[in-house]
């Protein structure tokens, strides 16, 4: 495999710019009232749906280490089928998915209804620009090709 240029060592202000985004989403999502293992959970649904295996072991750690439960983090792929997640969690990860795919169909006018009969504005905003955030980050550590290994 051909080593790849590692976007956050070759432009680091832009780097530190995301991070420093990263952080206000976090923020801004704890803020809102979201749980921080929570916070870690949506990066994870997204970076499930993009194959970002880098994300996946950070986040599945940091969600695990802010008091996620190992039953949620197993379950999380097929959240809908579940009874782990409240209504309200629910709404915010239909929002995460719609956004990560978002090539496929934009953000659905149903999954935003269904969104705002269950979140205020604020919960809102701050998944999706959780939901945003992550999607860069996950294509930062794609390109990049940071490595994961045991």
């Amino acid at each position: 495999m051909q080593d790849r240029v590692n976007l956050g060592k070759a432009l680091p202000a832009i780097y530190k710019a995301v991070a420093a985004t990263d952080e206000l989403a976090t923020k801004a999502a704890i803020d809102a009232g979201w749980s921080a293992g929570f916070t870690h959970l949506i990066k994870m649904r997204a970076s499930q749906i993009n194959g970002c295996a880098f994300c996946l072991r950070m986040h599945s750690r940091d969600a695990l280490a802010s008091g996620e439960s190992a039953d949620r983090l197993a379950v999380l792929p097929g959240w809908r089928e579940t009874g782990y997640f409240s209504a309200k969690e629910q709404a915010g990860l239909a929002l995460t998915e719609a956004i990560t795919q978002i090539a496929d169909g934009q953000l659905p006018d149903e999954v935003y209804a269904a969104a705002a009969t269950q979140l205020n504005p604020a919960e809102i905003a701050s998944i999706e620009w959780l939901a945003i955030v992550i999607n860069m980050w996950n294509r930062v550590a794609i390109s990049s090709r940071y490595p994961v290994a045991p």
